[in-house]
């Protein structure tokens, strides 16, 4: 089942790259008692994702900020060091989370995953992005092809806070 607006996070717990190594975030201390747009990519590095959804976030930060966001974080099924060097060469270290859901098993539990074997990926998480309260979703935007990033895009959040 994929999860729906009105719904809580599952918990769960990432892994995002420091100076000292990998850190490990929980969704209860990322979403507790905060409003959080999160958004998801099918893979740090890749071409939709490196020239067209992440740039739009970075691009918007503070616009999303000073819509009463208390912080932007992005998902993939990529392991912390690929996440962290996708920080560094975007220029978004310490702007957003790069989360890495290094096993899949977050993006399985929102039934967000997609297998995307044909294009050499393996299974990774659908493009999407959505506005999460407290733990609940708020707004969900799914792409429906892998190569688009329209509906997820952060002009669409910023339209829907």
């Amino acid at each position: 089942m994929t999860i729906a607006i009105g719904d809580r996070l599952p918990a769960a717990t990432f892994k995002e790259k420091s100076a000292d190594g990998p850190v490990e975030v929980t969704t209860d201390e990322l979403f507790a008692g905060k409003r959080v747009v999160l958004f998801a990519v099918p893979g740090a590095f890749t071409p939709t994702c490196s020239l067209n959804h992440l740039p739009g976030f970075l691009e918007n930060r503070d616009a999303i900020l000073a819509r009463g966001v208390d912080d932007i974080a992005v998902v993939a099924v990529n392991d912390w060091h690929v996440m962290g060097a996708w920080a560094h060469s975007t220029g978004g270290t310490g702007k957003i989370h790069f989360l890495s859901d290094w096993d899949g098993a977050f993006t399985k539990s929102l039934g967000l995953d997609i297998d995307l074997s044909a294009g050499g990926l393996g299974v990774r998480s659908k493009r999407y992005s959505m506005l999460v309260d407290d733990g609940v979703v708020k707004t969900l935007n799914i792409e429906d092809s892998p190569g688009q990033a329209t509906v997820s895009s952060a002009a669409t959040i910023i339209e829907q806070l």
